[in-house]
């Protein structure tokens, strides 16, 4: 190229070597449009993967080692964009690092030291090392999203191996980043790479071993002067957020509480700096200031709740007929929270517990009269502000607090099946199997359950289930041979509907897996 004069459109040999990388990447990028299954396709990707290792090979000695370094990682990024992640990590960033390295990288991830000699032997202020830098983290996503395009549930030990090791390396490589300012990027792209991974994990039940990940990334942002602008705030109090509800997954609800009051104080405190530096009010900066403010909030609620209550007290329920707020935790939830859907949110996110299941109903843990009373007064809370979230439903039933359940049933079913969104639709499905399960995990007598009509609210006496339940119930199949209320009819009715959702409705609008999964469970 150097022969043809200056590496730059003109040349010759760049026009030919980018000619060529628009091709194969448009026939890629229209081959995985085209989606996947058949044989003919696996066999045009297999061309298009050969003709790039080709185009590689080709240009590598008439291109300066610069311009072919930097194209390696642009079509990398290209590659990635379209999914095509292994060949993005085969053809682009690993053959960038191979000049570096020719053994496991995974295997100097515990040595800084090592690390930095390996890949920045001219120190990191060199003009290659912020393409180094990309590549390496690059690598690293491109090494999760395989692992996730096989093992979408992470359910193999290899697979949660792998991602604990990108981790490793997504970390190491944002330590020996982080003093660098111009490279505030590549620190704020690693705390959502780490975000991302570490949520994933959680839902796995990795959550103690993803705190160590989430606590970095959110030192991280404090670290580096550029992200600590209020531009960043809402990605700080996210990261906030997911190490709070690591503690409360690993029922460590006072650290959870702790972390969220200590990023609390980071917010106020960047506040505080905002109104000294700037005399203007910003409507903007505000939102993001309340937003933050209230994420914390909401994981300092969390346990708050629960603990102002220790002491012990008789058994209360509100009578409802009393004005807003009529109970200490709505009180406390009137004192921290502004606004009926932050309430809500708040009340959602205090129930709201990893480690239990919608259709395995147990004591909240620790079983004591004081958490019982505080939940009884959130589902009461929620059911005074309800707004037709289907989620709700299912911590009802999770609490067994079956007068809130039965009571607000019916305006959700109402507002269900005036909808058409895919969505709500789903909802429907789900809150159609708790319905059907509740007699036959829970036999219940008659009890006190909420009569409401549209003027008035009170308690009375009523058999389990309303009559809206008792139609809604009858809406799930037809009728059978069996009668009304024996065992045997309502096992049909259930297995009858699990085949229904399961069979006749589409991916997106298929009921909870786990709901399914303790359905089939109790029918087996």
């Amino acid at each position: 190229a150097a022969f043809f004069g200056a590496v730059a459109p003109g040349n010759p040999v760049v026009d030919s070597f980018e000619a060529e990388l628009r091709d194969v990447v448009g026939f890629l990028r229209r081959l995985a449009g085209a989606g996947e299954g058949k044989p003919q396709q696996h066999d045009l990707h297999r061309r298009g993967a050969n003709t790039l290792f080709n185009i590689w090979i080709k240009y590598k000695p008439r291109l300066p080692e610069w311009y072919y370094n930097e194209k390696l990682l642009k079509v990398g990024d290209s590659l990635a964009q379209i999914k095509e992640y292994k060949l993005a990590l085969l053809q682009c960033y690993g053959r960038y690092l191979q000049q570096f390295i020719s053994v496991n990288l995974d295997d100097i991830i515990g040595d800084v030291h090592q690390f930095k000699s390996t890949f920045f032997p001219n120190g990191l202020r060199d003009k290659n090392a912020a393409l180094t830098f990309h590549a390496l983290q690059e690598r690293n996503v491109c090494i999760y999203q395989m692992v996730c395009s096989s093992d979408r549930n992470l359910q193999n030990e290899g697979s949660l191996q792998t991602c604990f090791n990108v981790l490793s390396s997504l970390r190491l490589t944002m330590q020996v980043a982080l003093p660098q300012e111009n490279l505030c990027w590549l620190i704020y792209n690693g705390t959502i790479h780490i975000y991302t991974i570490c949520r994933h994990l959680m839902m796995r039940g990795q959550s103690a071993k993803v705190l160590e990940y989430l606590q970095w990334a959110s030192i991280c942002m404090e670290s580096s002067i550029p992200l600590l602008s209020v531009h960043y705030l809402t990605w700080r109090a996210t990261l906030y957020s997911a190490v709070s509800q690591c503690y409360f997954d690993c029922q460590a609800g006072i650290h959870g509480e702790i972390f969220a009051r200590r990023g609390l104080i980071k917010i106020d405190e960047l506040k505080q700096l905002e109104n000294i530096s700037s005399s203007l009010e910003n409507s903007g900066t505000k939102k993001i200031f309340r937003e933050a403010t209230l994420k914390m909030s909401v994981m300092i609620f969390k346990r708050a709740v629960y603990e102002s209550r220790r002491k012990p007290k008789s058994y209360f329920r509100p009578k409802l007929r009393l004005p807003w707020p009529r109970t200490t935790t709505e009180r406390l939830l009137t004192e921290m929270f502004d606004g009926a859907a932050a309430q809500f949110l708040a009340i959602l996110e205090a129930l709201s517990d990893s480690s239990r299941h919608v259709l395995r109903p147990a004591p909240p843990v620790p079983d004591e009269i004081e958490i019982r009373d505080v939940i009884s007064e959130l589902f009461f809370a929620g059911l005074e502000i309800l707004s037709g979230n289907s989620m709700k439903k299912q911590k009802e039933c999770c609490y067994e607090e079956w007068d809130v359940f039965d009571s607000a049933v019916e305006f959700v079913v109402n507002f269900l099946q005036t909808q058409d969104d895919p969505t709500w639709k789903k909802a429907e499905m789900e809150l159609k199997l708790l319905t059907l399960m509740q007699p036959l995990l829970f036999p219940r007598r008659f009890k006190h359950d909420f009569s409401i009509s549209e003027n008035n609210t009170k308690e009375a006496r009523m058999p389990p289930g309303s009559e809206k339940m008792q139609t809604f119930r009858s809406e799930c199949c037809s009728e059978g041979s069996l009668k009304h209320g024996e065992p045997s009819h309502d096992l049909m009715i259930l297995a009858t509907t699990v085949f229904s959702c399961v069979s006749t409705s589409k991916q997106n609008i298929q009921p909870d897996k786990e709901i399914l999964v303790d359905v089939i469970m109790f029918l087996w």
